[in-house]
């Protein structure tokens, strides 16, 4: 560990190899760089860590370097195609386009991929561009295929010796025998390089010959010069056979189609604006279905357009697809257009208009997969719309799909959809759920950075869980509190009127004392007074006291 320290290392291969790859897609390359070459102090020689890294110096334009890690990660292992896809690449940008095309046949022949494929073709049209004159093909020996071109001349030299003097030299029977040792010892020595070396043999031993291979294969596209000529002929011969028609159509459009793949949306535009052009002015006897081709022109341009990042003239473009479509009634053509048209829709933020236009494909979508994007892309919308309702409704009809397609990854995008709305609805108990189900579909297709974003989602559930739960202790608090208040507020007031009641009985009963006291002191005077007199003033007063009772009962019964 030279350029790190042991502290610096505090990760692990595996990590530092994850942040690599992101760091490379984000196109932070010497960023990407540091992590990858970090991952090989802690696993030195990985292969894929060096294709890795070359990859990052080959986009810095660091081809020595990128080499030089693509030539390390072939060292054990020749048969490594990764590695023998990116020492292709690598030679291809530097311009040695005959080394890269070697390479590109190599991994072909051992896994017949597409990145090949295009590689030889890519090979093919730099060669045939490069070739002027037949007179300036000359084929340059270098590095470790030097022993082979020396080889060639040889055996070239020889074949040119005149037969009548073989009789003449005495050693001429040993000839045949030492050559056939001799390319028995090349074979061995050469193992799998040796159909390369006859490659080229034959490539060596006539400059006329060589420079037909390289024309063998017409380009793509051609030079400026071969492009007048084609454009001349053009206009000689508007009126071509069907096949050659259809053959250059699907030329085309295979190269529309690569160019926006490899990122060059603008050639990709250009092109496809160049083939509409031609192809308006061709009628329908030339092309049976200009209509249709038409439209897809349109679609390609949009699309184009659209990672050109010009959104207004996408959507006109599409738009004119979807025109095409309606009038000739192209259902596929018209599934495809609206498709293209929301997308623009959401790309600049109308996510309404986006969703009234994908509602309208729904019925056009044929396949579950189909139904599952579209279905997520509206739910997206309206989660957006903030209308959380509808985004789980379709977020539900998404998971269903994607479950009987069988697609693992879209069942992760469907549940994710799913439990950020029961979020927003303040569902947390089923938003947990939809998001422990996506984190286990996360680790089914390995994706590390969908894990990191669940989990944080989770914990952000979790803790609207436990907040729901301290709101609802909180206002059973209070709401016990206002019921023993209102207890409290009732005990108080039925005391004060038990209070008010004793008082009143008091009263009534002081007033009988007093009564009884008059009484006592009327008998006391009876007795004084004579007897006669005591009984008149006694009954007198005793129907004064009945009255007095009387009009106190009245009182009390009215109150």
């Amino acid at each position: 560990m030279s350029d790190f320290e042991a502290e610096d290392l505090r990760s692990t291969f595996p990590s530092y190899m994850a942040e690599g790859e992101r760091l490379y897609l984000c196109g932070e390359y010497q960023k990407a760089v540091l992590s990858f070459t970090k991952a090989l102090h802690l696993q030195v020689g990985d292969r894929n860590c060096l294709v890795a890294r070359s990859k990052c110096y080959l986009k810095m334009g660091d081809l020595e370097n990128s080499l030089k890690d693509v030539e390390a990660s072939l060292k054990n292992d020749q048969t490594f195609c990764k590695g023998i896809l990116q020492k292709a690449e690598t030679l291809y940008t530097m311009g040695d386009f005959e080394f890269a095309l070697v390479y590109y046949h190599r991994g072909y022949k051992l896994r017949p991929e597409r990145e090949f494929k295009v590689g030889i073709q890519k090979a093919q049209e730099a060669i045939n561009n490069s070739v002027g004159s037949p007179s300036s093909i000359k084929l340059e020996n270098k590095g470790d295929l030097f022993f082979l071109s020396k080889q060639a001349e040889s055996m070239k030299a020889q074949q040119k010796t005149p037969t009548r003097q073989l009789w003449k030299d005495t050693k001429a029977e040993s000839k045949p025998k030492s050559t056939m040792k001799s390319e028995k010892t090349v074979r061995q020595l050469l193992g799998e390089l040796y159909v390369d070396k006859e490659y080229l043999e034959k490539l060596l031993k006539d400059e006329d010959t060589r420079t037909d291979f390289w024309r063998q294969q017409k380009p793509i596209y051609a030079r400026e010069r071969d492009r007048k000529l084609l454009q001349g002929k053009w206009v000689r011969d508007r009126k071509r056979r069907p096949s050659e028609t259809a053959r250059y159509i699907l030329k085309s459009l295979e190269e529309i189609d690569m160019l926006l793949t490899r990122g060059s949306a603008e050639g990709s535009c250009q092109k496809a604006e160049k083939v509409l052009k031609k192809v308006m002015e061709w009628d329908k006897e030339e092309v049976p279905n200009k209509d249709e081709l038409l439209g897809n022109l349109h679609s390609c341009i949009g699309n184009a357009q659209i990672e050109m990042g010009h959104m207004a003239a996408a959507l006109q473009s599409h738009r004119k697809d979807l025109e095409i479509a309606r009038k000739y009634d192209l259902p596929d053509a018209k599934s495809r257009a609206l498709d293209n048209i929301g997308r623009v829709f959401a790309r600049v933020g109308k996510f309404q208009q986006a969703i009234e236009t994908w509602e309208e494909k729904i019925p056009l979508a044929k396949t579950s997969l189909e139904k599952t994007w579209l279905f997520h892309e509206i739910g997206r919308c309206y989660l957006e719309l903030n209308r959380p309702w509808e985004a789980q409704e379709y977020g539900e009809k998404s998971q269903a799909c994607a479950e009987e397609e069988g697609d693992v990854e879209w069942q992760l995008n469907a549940s994710v959809l799913v439990a950020q709305a029961q979020v927003k609805l303040k569902d947390y108990e089923s938003a947990v759920s939809n998001f422990e189900k996506a984190l286990e579909r996360a680790k089914l297709v390995h994706n590390n950075e969908a894990q990191n974003a669940i989990i944080s989602a989770l914990d952000d559930a979790n803790k609207g869980i436990i907040e729901e739960l301290r709101s609802s202790r909180n206002s059973e608090r209070v709401k016990d509190k206002k019921e023993k208040d209102e207890m409290f507020n009732d005990l108080n007031v039925e005391k004060n009127e038990k209070k008010e009641n004793g008082d009143k009985t008091d009263s009534e009963r002081g007033g009988r004392d007093v009564k009884k006291i008059k009484k006592i002191t009327a008998q006391i005077e009876d007795e004084n007074l004579g007897r006669e007199g005591q009984g008149v003033k006694r009954m007198e007063n005793e129907d004064v006291e009945e009255e007095e009772e009387k009009e106190e009962t009245e009182v009390d019964h009215a109150q």
